[in-house]
């Protein structure tokens, strides 16, 4: 046991090492990018240039990582979730902006797809919420 957990940290200092340095290209990068648009354009605000945000692939739910994301949210959750709280749950755990709408409301139509054809498998079953809303569980 102690030989694979000696194993197991080496590996994940390594990967913390190799992490800081692909960290330091990056910075690198940006401040060559930033003094090449103070040259070029001296009167930009490069602080108003906002980080682009992560769009996940249109075919993510075909390669199975939406479903197995959206069973594993369900299984951990203590009660049923709404479709809207499963996209939310998975934003957060993909570290993408939860306060995005526009993400928020693509990531809820994506979920339910994948929902629906975990239904269709017997792997999800929804039950009535709340008014209109759908709650979800795993079977």
């Amino acid at each position: 046991m102690v030989t694979g957990l000696v194993k197991k940290r080496a590996e994940l200092a390594f990967d913390i090492e190799r992490t800081h340095e692909r960290l330091r290209e990056l910075v690198n990068a940006l401040e060559h990018i930033d003094g090449t648009l103070r040259i070029v354009a001296p009167d930009m605000e490069l602080e108003a240039i906002r980080p682009k945000a992560f769009r996940p692939p249109d075919d993510w739910a075909k390669r199975g990582q939406m479903s197995r994301l959206v069973l594993s949210i369900l299984r951990t959750s203590k009660e049923p979730l709404t479709t809207r709280e499963i996209a939310a749950q998975m934003l957060l755990e993909r570290a993408m902006d939860a306060e995005d709408q526009r993400m928020l409301r693509v990531m809820t139509k994506r979920v339910g797809v994948a929902l629906r054809e975990q239904r269709d498998k017997g792997r999800a079953t929804s039950v009535d919420g709340p008014g209109q809303y759908q709650l979800w569980i795993v079977s």
